[in-house]
Order: C-alpha cells, then structure tokens, then sequence
C-alpha cells in the first residue's frame, strides 16, 4: 500500500468511526482519543488525517450532505412531472435517505448545531443546495403566489429540519411516513395556496 492509499484508508476509518461516535454519544462529548481508539490509528495518525475534530466533522457532514443531495436529486428526476409530483418524491426522498440511518440524522440534524461556528459555512452551503433543488422542483408555481420561491424555499427547509430534530429525539420517534405527509402538506400549503 502507497502512503497516499494507507491516509485515504486512515481518513476512511476516522469517518467511520466519527459517523457512529459523533452520533453516539454526540459531538461535543467525542474526543480525539475515542476517535483513534474506535478508528485503530494513533493520535499522530489522526493529524495527518484532519487537523482536528472539527475538520473530521466537516469532512463527514459534507458526505452526508452530497449523499442526501444525490438521493434527492434521483427522486425528484424520477417523479411525475407535476408540482405536487417533485414535491412529494423530494421531500420523500429526503426524510427516507436520512431516516434510513439514525446516525445520519443525527449528524446533519442536531450535531451539526452542536458543533457550534466551525460548521456554519458547511452548514449555510448544505442549505444553499437544497435551496436550490427546491427552488428548481418549483417551476410552475401558480400565478397567484406572490411570495419570494427562495424564501419560501428555506421556511421548507426549516420546517423538515425541526420535524427530523423531533424524530432524532423523541422517545417514541413519528412514523417515517407521518414525517413525509405532514412535510408535504406544509409545502404543499405554502406554495400552492
């Protein structure tokens, strides 16, 4: 194995293991040497990874983020070509790829916000690009919609970010499927009536 393979396979490893202890038991309770411990590489290795744990988290964020976009991306471009159509299959898509692991959730939910100012620009870049998906989904917006698709856009964003930070936290989680039609409603609501 070259230098550059055994890093990607060091940085791999710490990405795993921060995916699981960045979600259990969360961000700010993770330190460096759990990371090494649970990754099986010294704390030397670890900087020559990542300057820290706040890089490590960027650097998995960033993953699930283009993970998710990809997922949604696929969902809306598979969809019925109608507004409520894009609607329902990105916001499907979305709630079903995060909710299908926990940790993933987590990260891009609630330990994203933990993780205080170091992700912020990751975080503001995650939401520009959703933005974006949502604003492109709704082309035909009827005439009488005078509100601005971008702001309307983010409030959609808000609103599946808090429905996902109640499921990642609540005792007895919704149901997946109440997540996706109390979000499309929502959306559903604000952009056509």
């Amino acid at each position: 194995m070259s230098a550059e393979e055994r890093l990607a396979e060091r940085r791999e490893r710490l990405i795993s293991a921060a995916y699981t202890l960045y979600s259990d038991p969360g961000f700010p309770e993770t330190t460096i040497e759990k990371l090494c411990a649970a990754a099986r590489i010294s704390n030397r290795a670890f900087y020559e990874c990542f300057s820290g744990r706040n890089e490590l988290m960027q650097a998995l964020h960033e993953r699930c983020v283009q993970e998710t976009l990809a997922a949604v991306a696929k969902a809306v471009e598979q969809a019925p070509d109608t507004l409520l159509g894009r609607v329902e299959a990105g916001i499907a898509g979305y709630i079903t790829f995060v909710t299908e692991d926990r940790r993933r959730a987590r990260i891009m939910h609630l330990e994203v916000r933990r993780a205080g100012d170091c992700l912020t620009a990751s975080r503001q870049q995650a939401v520009r690009a959703f933005t974006k998906i949502i604003e492109a989904s709704v082309f035909d917006l009827p005439e009488t919609i005078e509100a601005n698709r971008h702001l309307l856009a983010l409030g959609m964003i808000g609103a599946i970010q808090e429905l996902l930070i109640e499921w990642v936290l609540a005792e007895d989680p919704p149901p997946v499927d109440s997540l996706v039609s109390t979000a499309v409603h929502i959306f559903y609501r604000s952009f056509v009536l």
